[in-house]
């Protein structure tokens, strides 16, 4: 488990390093803001869609031939993309090696089934909070050292990020095992591979239904939250990238702790019913708060306190995904997994623009400038919803055990 974890904080380190950077990359190719805005969009949504395709497919072959070699093309793969988008001379380079990075970012879906593959059933739920745990420390660290890399010469955090890939490359050939043994394997089938293939098979795994629709929601959510969150405060009180870069720095530290140092006792305190749905209330009420929030301060206050009470929620019901799938499948049920939240990644841009181009016109502190969270907060009441009909049919035993 701790090679997985730090193959996984390096790699989230490395993709979070360009996060502040590549707007103003795409920017000197461009010759005003509206042409910056459409063509940031254009290489953002090449990346997702991307990562769509090539999640499902990239978990199956993992199921064939194990996790280790498709960790090993995966951090090639980044590496290589990154020190193409830091020498691009041209746009169309940018859409085409976000393309490729977003097929190699596929990876984190094997990371996932590699948990999957070494931990017990019952233990996945914190197993899978441990990995959450070094995604939000690497989109802590990474871009807060992207931004300061990015001010000496705005190339310089896309090639530190690929030398971070080769180094997760070298670490994986010479000490990463493999996790899923020749017995587990299974052959690769292009039907159960592609995307819609891959939903037809979290569809079959029974009682996981809802657990998918519920993903689905809360990812949608999120994409939303943070394509709109720098220019909602922005518009609503006056922040800067001081302010939003401390704030997206609290959210990263707050994720770090619930989830790799209080998830594994709340686990053994509350039933993994009650934190899933506890967990997505909290959520909906943490978005509502947002919206509403009269000044600046109170925001900090809000992503402490919501992240505290719902930080668990997202690694209970995804250990319920992998705990419904056989051994030989967790590749191709991670990969359908991260499949929707990339669909989801691919349609918040769109929506987070166009509620935020609804109110952006308001005077500051409007309430109603709070628009893109009430829907945020919308969705999440829909799976809080799906979530407890879930529960309430009996389809949630599964869950694993109450606790002591």
């Amino acid at each position: 488990m701790g090679f997985i974890m730090l193959t996984v904080l390096i790699d989230m380190i490395a993709i979070g390093l360009i996060v502040p950077v590549l707007p103003g990359l795409v920017g000197t190719f461009t010759s005003s803001p509206a042409e910056q805005t459409f063509w940031f969009g254009a290489v953002a949504l090449s990346l997702g869609l991307s990562n769509f395709f090539a999640s499902p497919i990239i978990g199956a072959l993992s199921d064939q031939f194990g996790r280790r070699p498709l960790l090993l093309l995966g951090f090639s793969g980044l590496a290589l993309s990154f020190i193409v988008t830091g020498l691009a001379t041209a746009l169309w380079m940018l859409i085409v090696v976000r393309l490729f990075s977003g097929a190699m970012q596929a990876n984190a879906a094997v990371a996932n089934a590699y948990v999957a593959d070494i931990t017990a059933p019952q233990d996945r739920a914190r197993r899978f909070g441990l990995v959450g745990a070094m995604f939000g420390l690497g989109f802590t660290l990474g871009p807060a050292l992207g931004g300061y890399l990015g001010g000496i010469n705005l190339h310089l955090p896309f090639f530190f990020a690929g030398g971070l890939a080769i180094l997760n490359l070298t670490y994986g050939y010479f000490v990463l095992p493999e996790s899923l043994t020749p017995e587990q394997r299974k052959p690769f089938a292009w039907h159960r591979a592609n995307p819609l293939g891959a939903f037809a098979g979290l569809k079959q795994l029974q009682g996981v239904g809802a657990l998918v629709v519920v993903t689905g929601l809360s990812g949608l959510a999120q994409s939303t939250l943070f394509n709109s969150f720098v220019l909602y405060t922005t518009f609503k009180f006056d922040w800067g990238p001081r302010d939003n870069g401390l704030a997206l720095f609290t959210v990263g530290l707050s994720s770090v702790l619930v989830q790799g140092v209080l998830l594994k006792h709340l686990l053994k305190h509350m039933s993994a019913r009650v934190l899933a749905v506890g967990g997505l209330l909290a959520s909906m009420l943490t978005y509502l708060a947002f919206g509403v929030a009269t000044e600046g301060w109170m925001m900090f206050a809000v992503i402490v306190v919501g992240t505290l009470l719902s930080g668990g929620a997202g690694a209970v019901v995804q250990s319920q995904i992998s705990n419904a799938a056989h051994a030989r499948d967790q590749g191709q049920t991670m990969g359908a997994v991260a499949a929707v939240n990339s669909l989801m990644a691919v349609m918040s841009p769109v929506i987070s623009a166009s509620l935020l181009g609804i109110v952006s016109h308001l005077p500051k502190g409007d309430w109603r400038m709070g628009l893109p969270f009430y829907f945020c907060a919308a969705l999440q009441m829909v799976g809080t919803a799906v979530l407890f009909r879930h529960f309430h049919r009996g389809d949630g035993k599964a869950l694993g055990p109450e606790p002591d």
